[in-house]
């Protein structure tokens, strides 16, 4: 692995052996000195054109930990403000020495065209690009699924429903998803309003309803998506009331769901919208697992990309 742009690229080792890393450096988190020398005299930029909390601040706590230098670009403020292009700020930060590049752009390809064209030599990372994907959101959900999960099918996700409701058309998490799932054989349907399904989803390694309630007694995962109104400029549905009333998640439907089901959100949520404050804070929910668990992948994701392997790190994180 060069580059992480696409949950699509992954085949289904280099995805388990993520997730397998990922498990290993959880117990980081516990840990009273949360550090492993693992990445001591690299450099990790964030170049971040689009606004973010939870994306940006969980791959700096990952490159932190691993003790690699961090720095934050933030186009507020910055030359971009005043026209610089993404080619000349990429190459101001190769100048620098980064090692690697973590890239959310508003616009889809953005990562790509900066991997691919060889403006950095250092390994790029997929942060979210426009509304095409986010790959590492689609490992840490694979990684919260299979800890949840894992147990029913020898530690896998094959075989598992996993059902993601909502703004698919706006969401890059719901195509990684969708692509990464696939790969390790898992069972997805998207549901949503006809007006929230993308032009050739039918190419999708997925199913796809407009009935939210026919899939809760055999979903193992319900995975809610944050309805984008920034993004929106018709009419997609005709009013929130509505569209809560179709495909929200409450009590009553979360109650149909099997024992062992768990409820998932990528963030940020729209609570009382696509998710009710009660099912938020319900034992069954894992939003807040999800972001836990993200550092976790990034540092797994950064460690084989930039590190080494799984096998390098001892029980007292010092490689050998």
């Amino acid at each position: 692995m060069t580059h992480l742009l696409s949950a699509g690229d992954l085949s289904r080792d280099e995805a388990v052996r993520i997730l397998d890393t990922a498990e290993e450096l959880l117990s980081v988190a516990s840990r009273p000195i949360k550090k492993l020398p693992t990445l001591r005299g690299r450099t990790v930029v964030n170049l971040f054109f689009e606004d973010s909390t939870r994306t940006r601040i969980s791959f700096e706590a990952a490159a932190k930990r691993l003790s690699a230098d961090v720095i934050n670009f933030s186009a507020k403020g910055s030359s971009v403000s005043k026209g610089e292009s993404l080619k000349d700020t990429a190459l101001t930060l190769q100048a620098m020495g980064a090692d690697a590049v973590i890239v959310r752009h508003q616009n889809s390809g953005a990562p790509h065209r900066l991997a691919h064209a060889k403006w950095t030599q250092g390994a790029v990372i997929n942060a979210g690009d426009g509304t095409h994907e986010h790959p590492t959101q689609a490992l840490l959900d694979a990684f919260t699924m299979r800890r949840h999960l894992g147990h029913l099918n020898d530690g896998g996700l094959e075989g598992r429903n996993i059902t993601i409701v909502g703004d698919v058309l706006h969401s890059r998490v719901a195509r990684s998803n969708a692509l990464l799932l696939d790969t390790l054989g898992a069972h997805v349907t998207l549901v949503a309003p006809p007006t929230l399904l993308p032009v050739g989803v039918d190419r999708w390694p997925v199913e796809t309803s407009y009935d939210l309630d026919s899939m809760m007694e055999k979903s193992d995962v319900v995975m809610m998506l944050r309805v984008q109104q920034e993004r929106m400029n018709a009419a997609f549905f005709p009013s929130a009331r509505e569209y809560s009333r179709r495909y929200g998640l409450d009590t009553a439907r979360m109650n149909r769901l099997p024992e062992h089901a768990i409820v998932m959100h990528p963030g940020p949520m729209n609570r009382g919208m696509e998710i009710s404050a009660d099912v938020a804070d319900h034992a069954r929910s894992v939003i807040v697992e999800q972001v836990t668990n993200g550092v976790a992948v990034r540092m797994a994701v950064l460690y084989l990309l930039l590190g080494g392997s799984a096998e390098e790190t001892t029980d007292e994180g010092e490689t050998e």
